[in-house]
This record gives C-alpha cells, sequence and structure tokens, in this order.
C-alpha cells in the first residue's frame, strides 16, 4: 500500500459537478443548433465514421472496418476501431424503432459528444477535489467551457474519437492520483490502452505517464509498483482490445494502428519492467541502464515484427498526397504553422496552467508537492508533444483545465476581497485574458460557419457555396455508380447519398488518393485515362471549394482549373441536377 495520495477538502460535490457540465453542455449544444439542423459536420472524419456506424448496423461484420464504397470493388481498410463506433451504434440502433431512422442519428450527433465530456469532467472532477476542494472541482469542470481545442472536440456532431482519446487521458490522470498502487497503475495502463487502441495519436501520452510512474520508482524504490501495475495493464489491455476488435484478421500488421508488432513491443517492455522490479533495487544510473536494456529489447521485437514500421505512416505517401493533403491537414501540423486565432490562446492558456501549476506547487508540502511536480512535469511533455502536432492541444486542454480551474477561483476570490475599482478591473482583465483570450471569437465561430477551426479542409467543405452536404443528397437521385471527386467531399457524398467515390482523405488509399490528386492536376486527356482506369460514372467538384482551387492553382492547365474555368473537355457530359453553379456534376463518357 502506497502512501496516501488524497488530500479531501470537504464532501464531494457531485451536483455542483453536474451542474458545471451542463452548463457547458447546454452552451455546446445552444451554439450547435444551427450547424445541426443544416447537417453541417465539424470534419469530414465525423462524416465519415456515421457512415461506418451507418455499415455496421446495417450487417457489416463487427471485425471488417472496410469502406467497400471507398475505391470500389475492393474497398479502404480503414485504419479506424470499432470502440468508437459501439456507443453510437448502441444509441442508433436503440432508438431507430422508436423515432426512426433519422431521428435516432439526430440523438447521438448530440448526445454522444456531451457525454463524453461527461466522462472527462468527472475524472478531472473527482481530481480536482481530491487535490485542491470543491471549489477547484467545479472552476476546473467550467473552465474546460473555455479551451478552444478541447470544446471543439465535444460539440454535438464531433463523433470521431478525438474526444475518447481525452477522456482516456483524463482517467489516466486521476487514477495515478489515488492511494493504491496496483488499482491506480491497473486504471491508468487500461485508460491508456484504450486510447491507444483508438488511435496512436497519444503514443508520446502513454510514454509521459510511464516517465511520470518511473519517477516515482527513481525516487522511492518502493514505489514500483505504479509502473509494474501501469505497464502490465497497458499491454494486457492493448492484446484485449485488440482482439476483441480486430477477430481474424489479428495477424495482419499495420503501422498506424496497433498490431501484432506494436503487441509485442508493450508485452517485451511490461515484462522487463516486472523482471527489473522482482530482481533488483539498483537506484541512479544503474536503474536507467536496466531500463535502456529493456527499452532496446523492446524495440528490438518491434523492429523484426515489422521494421517497416520504424518510419512513421505517412513516410510512405505518394509525394503528391503528401504535398496537396497531408501538409494541408492543419490539425496534423506543429502549432506554429497554425492561424494566429489558434496560435494565441493556445500560448497564453497553456502558459497560464504551466504558471498555475507552479504556484501550487510553491504552496504544497510534503507528498502533495511531489504530486504537483509530477503534474507540472506532465503538462510541460503535453505541452510539447502539442506545439509539435496541434491536434494534442486538446489532451493538453484536459490536464490544463484543472490549474486553469484553480487560477480562476482565486482570481474571482481577489475580485470580491479587492475594495479599490482600479484592483477589481485589472483582476477582471486578468481572468479574461489569461483564462479565455478569445472567447468572443470561439463563441462566434460556435454559433456560424467560417473559415478556421481543427484544420483548413473542413473550414473551407463548410465554407463552399455549393454545399456539398445538400447537393450529395440531389447526386444521389442520379442512377447508382462510382463518382470521381475531390478528396474532402467523398464522404459527404457515401453519407448523403448512395454512390461510391475514389478516395476520401484517409491514407491507407494512398494509391487512390494519388489518382484523384493526379487526375484533377494532370491536362484533361491524362486525367481521362485515370478516371477511366477507375471505372467512374461521374465527376464532380465544388469549383468554390479550396481543394478545388488548390489544384487549379497548382496546375493552371490541369483538369480541376479547367473545369473551374468553365471549359470541361469533350469526355464530360454536363449533368443537371438543380444544385448551384459552383457544383460542377459531369457523366464521364465511354
Amino acid at each position: 500500500m502506497a502512501y496516501d495520495r488524497r488530500a479531501r477538502l470537504g464532501e464531494f460535490p457531485a451536483l455542483q459537478l453536474l451542474l458545471a457540465w451542463a452548463a457547458v453542455s447546454a452552451i455546446l449544444f445552444l451554439a450547435g443548433l444551427g450547424r445541426l439542423a443544416q447537417g453541417q459536420f465539424p470534419d469530414p472524419d465525423d462524416v465519415l465514421r456515421l457512415v461506418q456506424v451507418r455499415d455496421l448496423l446495417a450487417g457489416q461484420e463487427w471485425f471488417d472496418t472496410t469502406q467497400y464504397r471507398i475505391d470500389p470493388p475492393a474497398g479502404t481498410a480503414m485504419h479506424w476501431t470499432r470502440l468508437v463506433d459501439i456507443p453510437l451504434a448502441l444509441v442508433i440502433g436503440g432508438l431507430t424503432p422508436l423515432l426512426g431512422q433519422a431521428a435516432a442519428e439526430t440523438v447521438a450527433l448530440v448526445a454522444v459528444p456531451l457525454l463524453t465530456f461527461g466522462l472527462a469532467a468527472f475524472a478531472i472532477g473527482r481530481l480536482a477535489w481530491r487535490m485542491l476542494g470543491a471549489r477547484a472541482a467545479i472552476f476546473a469542470v467550467l473552465a474546460c467551457g473555455f479551451l478552444p481545442a478541447l470544446l471543439f472536440q465535444f460539440r454535438p456532431m464531433r463523433i470521431d474519437h478525438h474526444g475518447w482519446q481525452i477522456v482516456s487521458v483524463a482517467f489516466a490522470l486521476w487514477a495515478i492520483s489515488w492511494r493504491d498502487t496496483r488499482k491506480g497503475g491497473w486504471v491508468a495502463g487500461l485508460a491508456m490502452a484504450f486510447g491507444l487502441s483508438i488511435s496512436l495519436e497519444i503514443l508520446p501520452l502513454a510514454g509521459a505517464f510511464g516517465a511520470i510512474l518511473f519517477s516515482r520508482w527513481w525516487l522511492d524504490h518502493a514505489q514500483r509498483g505504479w509502473l509494474v501495475a501501469y505497464m502490465q495493464a497497458l499491454s494486457g489491455g492493448l492484446v484485449l482490445f485488440y482482439l476483441a476488435t480486430r477477430g481474424p484478421a489479428a495477424w495482419t500488421q499495420y503501422c498506424d494502428a496497433i498490431s501484432p508488432a506494436h503487441l509485442g513491443f508493450f508485452l517485451t517492455a511490461a515484462l522487463g519492467t516486472w523482471i527489473l522490479a522482482k530482481t533488483t533495487k539498483l537506484r541512479g544510473f544503474g536503474l536507467i541502464v536496466l531500463f535502456s536494456i529493456v527499452g532496446a529489447a523492446a524495440l528490438a521485437v518491434f523492429a523484426m515484427s515489422s521494421p517497416t514500421c520504424l518510419t512513421t505512416p505517412f513516410a510512405a505517401l505518394d509525394p503528391a498526397v503528401d504535398a496537396l493533403w497531408y501538409r494541408r491537414v492543419l490539425e496534423g501540423q506543429p502549432l506554429w504553422s497554425q492561424e494566429i486565432g489558434t496560435v494565441v490562446p493556445a500560448i497564453i492558456q497553456m502558459l497560464a496552467a504551466i504558471g498555475a501549476t507552479i504556484a501550487i506547487r510553491a504552496r504544497s508540502i510534503d507528498w502533495v508537492r511531489g504530486w504537483w511536480t509530477e503534474y507540472l512535469l506532465l503538462l510541460v511533455l503535453v505541452n510539447i508533444a502539442a506545439l509539435l502536432v496541434v491536434r494534442s492541444l486538446g489532451l493538453a486542454s484536459i490536464i490544463a483545465a484543472i490549474p486553469l480551474g484553480w487560477l480562476a477561483a482565486n482570481l474571482l476570490d481577489r475580485v470580491r476581497r479587492e475594495k479599490a475599482i482600479v484592483a477589481r478591473v485589472l483582476s477582471v482583465l486578468a481572468l479574461v485574458i489569461l483564462l479565455a483570450p478569445m472567447t468572443p471569437v470561439t463563441l462566434s465561430k460556435l454559433v456560424a460557419p467560417q473559415t478556421g477551426g481543427e484544420g483548413n479542409t473542413t473550414a473551407k467543405v463548410q465554407e463552399a457555396r455549393c454545399a456539398i452536404r445538400d447537393q450529395a443528397e440531389r447526386l444521389g437521385t442520379l442512377p447508382q455508380g462510382t463518382v470521381f471527386a475531390p478528396l474532402d467531399i467523398g464522404p459527404t457524398i457515401l453519407l448523403k447519398s448512395h454512390h461510391s467515390v475514389i478516395a476520401t482523405g484517409h491514407h491507407r488509399a494512398n494509391e487512390a488518393m494519388a489518382d484523384v490528386i493526379h487526375a484533377f492536376t494532370k491536362e484533361p486527356a491524362e486525367a481521362r485515362a485515370i478516371v477511366a482506369e477507375h471505372d467512374a460514372d461521374y465527376l464532380a467538384l465544388c469549383s468554390d471549394l479550396a481543394e478545388a482551387n488548390l489544384f487549379a492553382a497548382t496546375a493552371p492547365d490541369g483538369l480541376a482549373a479547367q473545369l473551374v474555368a468553365g471549359n470541361p473537355p469533350a469526355w464530360l457530359e454536363p449533368v443537371e441536377i438543380g444544385g448551384p453553379e459552383e457544383f460542377l456534376v459531369y457523366r464521364v463518357a465511354d
């Protein structure tokens, strides 16, 4: 039994935390009503997630995540997991007999993201109460409503996997505060195994938690059980989730999702950790050497199992796909490549969270100071990850919510205590600047469609006057076929019509994605051969969409440029479906 890691101040404020969650959820719901009514998803991945759930409910096998309407007839094997499909399928499948499919899907699009946020809010609320008291816990949950990167992942219709990864980090963070070493380590490991099974994106965070628990071992040999339990649960959980979602294809090796090579790595690391805990009491440099050997052995197992996976999953992308798609998906790029509306709030809020954590640590004593030292290290590590890949900003935000909540509570206390008007005004300004530097802009973005957001492609899809979500339904009135279309509008065509598409913005379809990009950037004669190779029946294009204009700017003589200019080649026959002039539809001539 480890030392008591609790510092409870007052009864757990369950009702108050529920109200705080409800307040943030109400804001998200009301701000998203317009988008919900228009069917305007935050991101194409959310659209394709609903397509995947529909396929599951329509009878596609649990272990089969292939999208057969992407690059038919073979389809495209998705790197997504069924774990994220479960709550959506339960809500939609359960309510469809009562409400009908359309209404059931609407309920799921609202309820699942908000309930996901509820789980994250519970974990950080419980942790904040444990370490700082009831008031700080309430403000920590409320602070979530002022963190744009976090807020984005829980808005209605945001049904992709990022929110669930935030939940996994929140529960792992809470678990390592528990007084029971084995339970805390196991829950933290299982939480991170769940997150990693969803996506490898949080691998740096899994390593960061491991580093924190290693530091406990480093400082106190009696605390080695934390890392042992964490690694056992992490490796065992990965195997459990893997077998539960992969089935007969379990031994297929992929580099972009948990696969046998990854399982071998974590099982080897867990075994090595357990052996060291049982056989040595080394400290200092000697312990580092031993863990370096364990790490080298785990890496060797990984390399022998899949040497091609030693590089990133995106290293093998076609150069055109890399340049005209991957490098333009802003959520996968560094923070410094983002728009100023993303960079400034992130820097101010994360620095404020780090500063608040330092202040909390300075006021703490004994083991509590050690805990906040660990918290500070974890916060710094996750912010480094967010600096390099901006999608990690949501993970950083859930960790930052607790110190920011504490900071907000203290600033409000100062406002009440101060008698001088100037001092009160300055305190209020500090609260606004440090906690919510872009609140007006954030709220305006939630209320109405605009550019920006979690990636430039999504915003431009929303901005396009051709309104693909409406035109795809009109496209569905044409006889079923395969549509040759840019990557960004592919998911909506799949959702709103019975047609197939050549590719969407998902990297496992690298060759098909390359064909789409090459066709739109090659001269019409060359493009015709590529389109014919895929037996496409139709070609569709939004002429005012960013992707179409990117293709046109890249190749002024290419097919996209000719279509945007209103000069289709003879092998494309215009089809009138009653949409705006910006939505171009052609039948591919034999």
